[in-house]
């Protein structure tokens, strides 16, 4: 019996793109860097690209897989509403291949120990969870977060029904074996639980007396009665209050019932003696924690096990849960100094992702890039940070917004609270073209628009080697591994030539020659005659390798396309094919406008 699993089916799932990937180039005019470095830990290497996200995310596989330790994406929900930036009406099933296609790659470019946050909506919550869990496993989901974004006022309130004020975020690991989450903590209201002071903290714990937390309060004050802290308050009496235990959180305490089961063996004899004298504390030491303390046959608890310092501060605080309903924001619209309407995120949402999910020189992605906020956040923050973006707001909004950052002067969003002073930088990117394109009678030839260089990073890229030239051996253009490398030229290659460079690589090393053509052997007595080289004939060797000229796989799109049934491919007989020869007079020398069909 086949084995068989759960999964999502829509019309049009088996279709998948082929996609050539692309070498990227920078625009150093539009890269922008510290003039002076601020820390020595200031990371210039982030990367801004302009283009296609799925072929950008393609781009960036060979470099780049397995080494992203946390994707933030925020796509477009397929809302059917029109926004000023992009266009998020989709039919439902091209919408999910889409997405698919997106997050598989992603999935490729994560760590084994990375994480993946896609934040969604309502409408497409259900069925993504479900790719999701396809694509990731579903035993990789760590949760369903519900992020309160808004509030039930203003022109929302008088909405017939339900009253939308949440969004979701999906929170997934590649590998949940591997996967190691930071704990986040958040603040939280002062737990008045917490009703006792200890007086007398300095002093052996023998002699503790405890108070109440309200006279300790007064005393402290030097006032004499509640109501004059009242008077002397008003509405900030909570907030004084609070001050005073969280800076006191070391001598403020509760007592708490405790069995002893519950504890160790020496705590019980401390437990036991505290019931049997109740006039004094007794204490049982922890080596890996802090110490037992008891006082009357209970434990004394410590505000202090309630407290963490968050952005600097000290404060009571809580383990993060999955309902974040605490960073809603009145000034989003002026964060990073630019306007994103119906786009734009908290920065505070994206530092929590980050806090959970990575540490400072972590590599983070968002191909969704928007307004910039994840770059924004990642920089502030320490983390090395990837963003790709095809709208124009690439320039008009990212731009702006991250030279803000790295001038140290975005005072905005998480600035204070992760005291970033500046500094940093970005390249920034683009797609170059397609490397295959077709010539004036249809015939695929390599793109004029490639020079020498960009050629032989191109062809490394499509075959699996790492770009990296040689300033002193000439024939080596890239490696695989120690021993195999990759030479890329535009020649007709000779017998006496390929001769030569057998040669000079050695017997020792291996070399794949790309190279226009090669005279005088054919392939395979070529690998006998020279074993260490390996000959493919460009552009031959890449022509069946991808969809070559296709530049547009975005999201992007202001028309649902139309389904249209497949094409008829009328049947040629033999005798009437037709060679797709370049005319005579056509320059067949130049690897540039070669014929894909000359055999040279």
């Amino acid at each position: 019996m086949s084995k068989q699993k759960l999964e999502l089916t829509w019309i049009g799932k088996e279709k998948r793109p082929r996609l050539e990937p692309r070498i990227l180039l920078e625009d150093p005019e539009r890269s922008y860097h510290a003039k002076h470095r601020v820390t020595d830990s200031d990371v210039f290497d982030n990367k801004l690209i302009f283009g296609d996200n799925l072929l950008a995310l393609k781009a960036l596989e060979h470099e780049f897989a397995g080494k992203v330790k946390c994707v933030y994406i925020d796509p477009p929900f397929n809302t059917q509403q029109a926004f000023d930036h992009y266009d998020d009406g989709y039919e439902h099933s091209i919408w999910l291949g889409l997405i698919r296609d997106r997050v598989e790659s992603i999935r490729r470019l994560l760590s084994d120990d990375g994480t993946l946050f896609v934040h969604i909506d309502d409408n497409e919550l259900g069925y993504l969870i479900v790719l999701l869990d396809e694509i990731f496993g579903r035993r990789n989901r760590i949760g369903v977060i519900t992020f309160k974004q808004s509030s039930a006022s203003g022109p929302k309130a008088i909405n017939p029904g339900l009253v939308t004020t949440n969004n979701y975020i999906l929170y997934y690991a590649k590998n949940k074996d591997a996967w190691s989450p930071n704990r986040v903590f958040v603040p939280g209201p002062r737990d008045d639980r917490y009703s006792k002071y200890i007086e007398n903290y300095d002093h052996d714990f023998r002699d503790w007396h405890l108070t109440g937390l309200r006279e300790a309060f007064l005393r402290s004050n030097r006032l004499h009665a509640w109501d004059e802290a009242k008077a002397k308050f008003a509405d900030k009496l909570e907030a004084k209050l609070t001050e005073f235990v969280v800076a006191n959180a070391h001598r403020v305490v509760r007592t708490a019932r405790v069995a002893p089961k519950d504890v160790n063996e020496s705590a019980r004899e401390a437990l036991s003696q505290s019931t049997a004298d109740r006039t004094k504390v007794y204490r049982s030491k922890r080596e890996d924690r802090d110490d037992y303390y008891f006082l009357g046959g209970e434990q004394l608890v410590f505000y202090k096990a309630k407290t963490r310092i968050i952005d600097g501060e000290a404060t009571t605080a809580s383990p993060l849960t999955n309902l974040w309903d605490d960073l809603l924001s009145n000034n989003l619209h002026n964060e990073g100094g630019v306007s994103f309407p119906n786009g734009k995120k908290p920065e505070g949402l994206i530092k929590r992702c980050l806090e959970l999910a990575t540490k400072p020189g972590d590599i983070v992605l968002d191909s969704f890039a928007g307004s910039g906020t994840t770059g924004a956040v990642a920089h502030k923050m320490g983390r090395r940070w990837i963003m790709l973006e095809l709208g124009e707001h690439c320039d008009t909004h990212i731009i702006p917004r991250l030279r803000k950052v790295i001038d140290g002067e975005d005072l905005s969003g998480v600035t204070k609270a992760v005291g970033w002073p500046g500094g940093g930088g970005f390249r920034y990117y683009r797609l170059a073209p397609s490397l295959i394109v077709d010539d004036r009678w249809g015939n695929p030839v390599i793109n004029p628009e490639y020079n020498s260089a960009m050629l032989t990073e191109a062809l490394t890229k499509l075959e699996g080697f790492s770009y990296a030239p040689s300033e002193a051996i000439w024939w080596r253009h890239g490696h695989s591994s120690e021993r195999d490398f990759i030479y890329v030229t535009t020649q007709n290659l000779s017998a006496d030539q390929l001769q030569a460079l057998s040669e000079e690589v050695g017997s020792d090393k291996s070399l794949l020659v790309c190279c226009s053509a090669f005279h005088a052997v054919t392939a395979a007595q070529a690998a006998t005659r020279w074993p260490n080289l390996t000959l493919k004939k460009i552009p031959k060797m890449v022509l069946a390798r991808c969809e070559w000229g296709h530049d547009d796989y975005s999201l992007n799109v202001t028309n649902l396309p139309v389904a249209t049934p497949d094409p008829v491919v009328p049947t040629v007989p033999a005798t009437g094919s037709r060679s797709r020869r370049t005319p005579a007079n056509e320059d067949q020398g130049d690897i540039f406008g070669q014929n894909v069909g000359e055999d040279a």
